[in-house]
Formats: C-alpha cells, sequence, structure tokens
C-alpha cells in the first residue's frame, strides 16, 4: 500500500471531500472542501472521481515522504512546493517516486490548497464519508508522524495539465434573495452592492467575516427574527450590521437576518479570498443565477475535457527516463521498400 508520512504539518490541515449531505435534520451540515473546484481539478487530472478524498491546507502545507510510486497533484491556492528540492509544475498530476520528500510551503495566492494522491486518501469514514467536519467532531486535523494510506491507484498516468478557473484574488460574487432580503431598505441594499468589502482576518470554515468602511447595514424588524435554518452561503447581518458569510462548517440554524445566499458556484471565490482581498456582492434574480449555476455544473462534470499534456522543459525533468521519448521514430536511412 502507498502512503505518505507527515514530516511536518502546517496548523490548519485536515482531510476533506465534496462532504455528507443529508444531515441538516440532524444538525450537521454538509461540510466538505472549502475549494469544490479544486476537487474536481484534481481528479480531472488523477482521472478518478471527484469524491475522492484530498488533503485540504490552509495557508501553510508540510513535508510528506512517500513509502512508494504514487501519483499526486497540487490544485486550488497557489502554494511553494518541490519534489527532493525541484519545483513541481501546479494543477498538474507527478509521479511521486518511493522515498521522495514533497515539501509544501506557504500560500503565495489564494487560503486553501489541496494535496491529491491517485485514488485518494484511506481514511476513517465519518458517517459514510471521510471528509473531516471539525466543528462537529469529525475527524481531525493532520499531525507530524501521521501515515496518509492512499487507495489503491488504477491509473498510469501523469504529466497532465489544467488551467484553473480564476477564483484567488476575490472579486465580483454573485447572490440571490434570501428570506430577509426584502427586510432591508431599496437603500441599503444598493449600499450593500456598492461597498467594496475586504475579508477580515476573522474567519473560518465556519463564516468569512467582510470588513467594509462605513456604516453598517440593518434590517428592519431585525431583533424580532426567529431563528430558523441557515444554510451554506447565507450572508447573514449581525448586530453591529457587519455581514459574515456561512461558509462549510456552518451552523445550522440562526436568527441573523439574511441579506442574501452566494451562489455555489461563486463560494469558491470567498474562501480563497486572501485576507484583505477585495469582495463586492451583486444581487442576481433567480432566473439568472439558475442559469448561471447549470453552466458551472457543467463545467465541472466536464473537467476532464480541459486537461492536456504538461509541455516540459527536458532538461529540468527528474523523471525524463519514464517517459516514451522515441515512439512513432523512423529512420532517416531506411530506404522505403513500399
Amino acid at each position: 500500500m502507498s502512503a505518505l508520512i507527515v514530516r511536518s504539518i502546517g496548523p490548519a490541515c485536515a482531510i476533506q471531500d465534496l462532504g455528507r449531505p443529508g444531515f441538516l435534520a440532524n444538525g450537521l451540515t454538509r461540510g466538505g472542501a472549502s475549494d469544490p473546484t479544486a476537487l474536481y481539478e484534481g481528479a480531472a487530472l488523477l482521472r478518478h472521481a471527484p469524491e475522492m478524498a484530498a488533503l485540504e491546507m490552509a495557508g501553510m502545507g508540510g513535508t510528506f515522504e512517500a513509502t512508494a510510486d504514487m501519483r499526486i497533484a497540487l490544485t486550488g491556492a497557489e502554494m511553494t512546493a518541490t519534489i527532493d528540492g525541484d519545483p513541481p509544475h501546479s494543477n498538474a498530476s507527478h509521479l511521486l517516486p518511493k522515498g521522495a520528500i514533497l515539501a509544501i510551503g506557504a500560500a503565495r495566492r489564494g487560503t486553501f490548497g489541496y494535496l491529491h494522491v491517485g485514488g485518494g486518501f484511506d481514511t476513517p469514514r465519518y458517517l459514510g464519508t471521510r471528509g473531516s467536519h471539525l466543528s462537529a467532531g469529525l475527524g481531525q486535523l493532520i499531525a507530524v508522524g501521521d501515515t496518509l494510506n492512499a487507495l489503491p491507484d488504477s491509473g498510469t498516468e501523469t504529466g497532465l495539465h489544467l488551467i484553473p478557473e480564476p477564483r484567488l484574488d476575490g472579486g465580483t460574487i454573485r447572490v440571490v434573495p434570501s428570506v430577509q432580503t426584502d427586510k432591508f431598505s431599496d437603500e441599503t441594499r444598493a449600499r450593500f452592492e456598492a461597498t467594496k468589502f475586504r475579508r477580515d482576518p476573522r474567519g473560518n470554515r465556519q463564516g468569512m467575516r467582510m470588513d467594509f468602511d462605513g456604516d453598517g447595514f440593518h434590517a428592519s424588524g431585525q431583533l424580532n427574527i426567529v431563528s430558523e435554518i441557515v444554510v451554506l452561503g447565507d450572508i447573514q447581518i449581525t448586530g453591529d450590521g457587519t455581514p459574515f458569510v456561512l461558509m462549510h462548517e456552518c451552523q445550522t440554524t440562526g436568527g441573523y437576518p439574511r441579506i442574501g445566499t452566494v451562489l455555489p458556484a461563486d463560494l469558491s471565490k470567498v474562501s480563497q479570498a486572501p485576507i484583505g482581498g477585495t469582495l463586492q456582492f451583486e444581487f442576481l434574480t433567480f432566473d439568472q443565477a439558475a442559469a448561471i449555476q447549470a453552466r458551472a455544473n457543467t463545467s465541472l462534470a466536464n473537467m476532464r475535457r480541459v486537461v492536456k499534456p504538461l509541455v516540459r522543459d527536458p532538461a529540468t525533468m527528474q523523471d525524463l527516463l519514464s517517459y516514451q521519448l522515441i515512439s512513432g521514430a523512423i529512420s532517416a536511412t531506411t530506404k522505403d521498400e513500399g
């Protein structure tokens, strides 16, 4: 069995997958990777299912030793990385030879980086899936000395590359009206759309706080709102008028008014926005949002189609001898007898 031995690790690294649906009525949100798009990208690069578990690294990675030859890919945030001292390409699949040291450092752009292995990580299942949901006590952070086993890998191909969807620098975040949107005045909603927010350092997998200049945002009669169900992507406005975007490990109920809900297609942009990164919200109609989300879902389903062979410089390829470089060669001197 192939595995990675953890030699060093950042403070917020855990195994994640696409989450566990179906437990909201029991008080458990879906959870899952903060950037689900990165899981689809890793799956496309390694030619396996997007449900396979990967290692989510928040801001900082770690150092890992391979116990056997294995395929890997790095997606999500751009993080410094080396394989035995040489930097691999991001958003590409690579061979990690037995005994090799993979070192993943700090994020240069974005927040959440993902390490994928061929076949996915073989970690314990909790309520049917392998992903950690730390706020619910499911799973745990990765620690030095852990052995991260991989499931059998049916693939062999490496050297594949894709151009990732742009989502690491904030930008426009599309939202639809929520249950209490009409409790905010037209002027307040217009000011909310016109405001350039900054991702506040006070945020985690439960919610992202939005910092901004100017007065807070308030709904009429908000002190009388009864606590009710909330969902991933809801934008709650706290008592001081500050927006929080609820993320993958959010609570299941809440009494703060919600001015809108972020489209699933844009949640990765929220989670990947760097500290201080600018975010601006744009309201859409439900019909507009449905069309955009449908296109995004199709793009994820067809991710494999955008994967192409990685063009590499032979002078820098450690694994050069593993490539078939003479397939289809012909002799320049042999006479054609046809």
